[in-house]
């Protein structure tokens, strides 16, 4: 490859770069430029190379003395195999997974123990506290409150914090004042109260009624409410009970 000159022996440019004429005669501009940054590039190459040469050297010498490495990746392939199955005959691997299951159920226990009590205090706040507070229970009920929780209290529940009552069919008590809107405690009350078969016992200011049935029993108009023998035993205990608290006579 020689460098091209002219008539007056000056070097040919082409571009601002020497043109070079090969042995074939092909005429070349010479870009050295980028040729020195081609080596450069080729020197870092060579050197990562190199380095990477000496590291896998180093890490091969851990082999030394094995010829046939698939046989090797089988061997460990098979201790790995042994040492599982020793567990497995020791039983480790159950006592292990028991372990586990008895931390994880006492953790499940816990926090279902402390739902429960959440609920359960949730349950009396809401219930407990609406039939204590309960104007219509006050007013028009001749038992106290917590009689007529005993005995009524499971019709409600307490849903996304709200208060809830159910007739005896399992239908939830809607408002006859707001359409379409779950009766409050005292209109739902009222309606389970209604819905009573036993209902003339337990509201004040009403007696007994049916055949044998007498108004103030010659009680000389003391409002007390008097039925007769066999209405009492007719009752069912919740009944009678509430007769009695409330003040009621039997006559024979």
């Amino acid at each position: 490859m020689k460098l091209k000159l002219d008539d007056q022996g000056h070097a040919v440019l082409q571009d601002g770069k020497p043109v070079y004429v090969h042995d074939d005669g092909k005429e070349v501009a010479f870009d050295a430029p980028s040729t020195v940054a081609t080596i450069s590039r080729l020197n870092r190459e060579a050197q990562s190379h190199r380095e990477g040469k000496d590291a896998a050297e180093t890490a091969l010498k851990a082999f030394d003395g094995i010829t046939d490495p698939v046989a090797a990746r089988q061997a460990l392939e098979t201790i790995s195999k042994l040492d599982q199955k020793k567990l497995v005959d020791a039983g480790e691997i159950d006592k292990v997974r028991d372990e586990i299951g008895k931390a994880y159920q006492a953790k499940l226990d816990e926090s279902e123990t402390k739902a429960q009590t959440f609920e359960k205090q949730l349950y009396e706040e809401k219930i407990g506290g609406a039939f204590s507070r309960s104007k219509y229970i006050g007013e028009k009920l001749a038992i106290p409150a917590d009689l007529v929780q005993s005995k009524f209290g499971t019709a409600f529940k307490v849903e996304d914090g709200k208060t809830v009552a159910y007739d005896q069919h399992g239908q939830k008590i809607y408002s006859r004042a707001r359409p379409g809107e779950v009766a409050d405690f005292d209109e739902a009350i009222e309606t389970l109260v209604e819905q009573y078969p036993h209902r003339d016992h337990i509201l004040k200011g009403s007696g007994a009624s049916g055949t044998g049935a007498q108004n103030n029993g010659g009680n000389g108009g003391n409002g007390k409410k008097s039925i007769s023998r066999s209405q009492f035993d007719a009752l069912d205990p919740q009944g009678k009970h509430a007769h009695v608290s409330a003040g009621g006579e039997v006559t024979d």
